[in-house]
């Protein structure tokens, strides 16, 4: 595979060879979704980007010690291509590798992968349980609520925003358009 770019049912069945746990594998469509989002408003590759996305936490459920290092090691023995490896361990970076997101796309991985777990938190909390009604003043809401979602790092949300030279208000509103096109996948539909 080394030169030819990975596709997403490859990426699927490799995700799904390495984990069972179903909030995992929700959480990894959740990303491919927004990625694919912000792929199309930034005219970028779109497929590459979903892949990315679907990919990114291939090794937390067997190896959250090495999360990130195992992807590497697993992608490279998968023949992946180094970008499409780089992408997937610039997420990591300042919390399990030094992986500077210097690319657009590792940008938004960067930035975005804390902040779906914000979202799904507070549509779990809604009356209609559905993500779509969900507005950027409700999750900004809970953003300030430091013990809300306390395992969410806002520092990494606020410093990709900053690196992709968006306002995290917009980061947020263009991340819950992107989940809202998944959102039966998601089950995050609720009662709409």
């Amino acid at each position: 595979m080394e030169n030819k770019k990975p596709t997403r049912e490859e990426a699927l069945e490799l995700l799904q060879e390495h984990n069972k746990n179903d909030a995992l594998i929700k959480h990894a469509l959740a990303v491919e979704a927004v990625m694919a989002h912000f792929a199309e408003k930034f005219g970028e590759d779109l497929e590459k980007w979903r892949v990315i996305g679907l990919i990114h936490d291939l090794d937390y459920e067997k190896y959250p010690e090495e999360h990130c290092s195992k992807t590497r090691e697993i992608l490279m023995q998968e023949g992946w291509p180094e970008d499409y490896i780089r992408a997937v361990q610039s997420h990591g970076w300042k919390i399990c590798t030094d992986v500077e997101p210097l690319e657009r796309m590792e940008k938004v991985l960067y930035t975005i992968d804390e902040l779906t777990g914000l979202i799904v938190a507070t549509v779990l909390l809604r009356p209609s349980r559905s993500i779509m009604d969900l507005t950027t003043k409700s999750v900004k809401k809970k953003w300030k609520q430091k013990g809300f979602a306390a395992g969410v790092n806002r520092e990494i949300i606020e410093e990709g925003a900053q690196l992709l030279g968006m306002d995290v208000a917009e980061v947020i509103t263009e991340t819950i358009r992107g989940m809202q096109r998944e959102a039966e996948a998601l089950g995050l539909k609720g009662d709409l």
